[in-house]
C-alpha cells in the first residue's frame, strides 16, 4: 500500500479524489503504476515513508518484471552478478538463413564474386562476432569462449544459404547471445558482400535451436 500523500508527491499533483490525506492505494493500482514510472525516470530524491519508499522498489508478485534478471528492484538496467555461480560448461546452437536470387546462389557457390571466398569470409566474421558480444549487447558478460563453429550450407532448392552457429565456454553464464550474435553477423556479412548484385535478399528465422549448462539446465527448440 501507498498513501496517497506519498502519490501526489511523487506526481507533483492532487489527486482528484475523495479521500482524506491518510487514504492510502494499493500497489496494484494503476496511479501507484504511474508514480513509480515517474519516480524510476526522473531519479529525484524523494523522500517517502519506509514502507512507501518500499513498495515502490519491490516488484508486485507475478509481475513480469520479477522474470527479467537484467532489471533490479526498482526497475532499472544492470549487469546481472554472477560471480557466485559455479563454472560450468555452456553450449549454445543459433540458426539462420539468408534468402537471395538463384544467380546470386551460384555466384557464391561457385565463388565467382569480385570480392573473393564469400562464405569464408562470412564465416570468419561471425567468430569474430562471436568473440566481441559483450561489445554489442550493454548487458552481456565479457567471456572466454572455448569454441565456435559456424556452418554454412548452400541450399539452392531453397534458393538459400543456411548458417548453424555453436558456441562453447565453461563459465558461470551461458553463451545464447554469443551463438546468436554470430549467426546475424555472418547472415550480414554475406548481405553485405552479395549486395551489389541482390539487394532483395532477405535474412530470416534467427533462432536459438539448442542451450545446455547452468542451474536451468538443458533446453532444445522442438521442430
Amino acid at each position: 500500500m501507498i498513501r496517497k500523500v506519498d502519490i501526489e508527491h511523487l506526481l507533483n499533483k492532487k489527486l482528484n479524489t475523495a479521500d482524506s490525506e491518510t487514504a492510502y492505494y494499493p500497489t496494484s493500482d494503476p496511479v501507484c503504476a504511474i508514480a513509480k514510472a515517474h519516480f524510476i525516470q526522473q531519479s529525484t530524491n524523494i523522500r517517502l515513508t519506509g514502507a512507501a519508499y518500499n513498495s515502490l522498489h519491490e516488484p508486485e508478485p507475478g509481475n513480469a518484471m520479477t522474470q527479467l534478471t537484467h532489471f533490479n528492484a526498482a526497475g532499472a538496467a544492470h549487469m546481472v552478478d554472477v560471480g557466485a555461480k559455479a563454472a560450468t560448461q555452456r553450449l549454445a546452437v543459433a540458426e539462420g538463413s539468408i534468402d537471395m536470387q538463384p544467380a546470386t546462389l551460384t555466384l557464391i557457390m561457385q565463388g565467382g564474386h569480385q570480392k573473393g571466398d564469400v562464405l569464408g569470409i562470412a564465416r570468419i566474421a561471425g567468430i569474430m562476432a562471436s568473440k566481441r558480444t559483450a561489445d554489442l549487447i550493454p548487458l552481456c558478460h565479457p567471456l572466454a569462449l572455448t569454441h565456435v563453429d559456424v556452418d554454412l550450407v548452400a541450399e539452392p532448392d531453397q534458393q538459400r544459404v543456411r548458417c548453424r552457429t555453436t558456441v562453447k565456454t565453461t563459465g558461470p553464464t551461458g553463451v545464447e547471445m554469443e551463438a546468436l550474435t554470430a549467426t546475424q553477423v555472418t547472415l550480414l556479412t554475406i548481405y553485405d558482400m552479395c549486395k551489389a548484385v541482390d539487394r532483395a535478399m532477405v535474412i530470416r528465422d534467427v533462432r536459438l535451436l539448442e542451450k545446455a549448462g547452468g542451474s536451468s539446465g538443458h533446453w532444445r527448440r522442438e521442430a
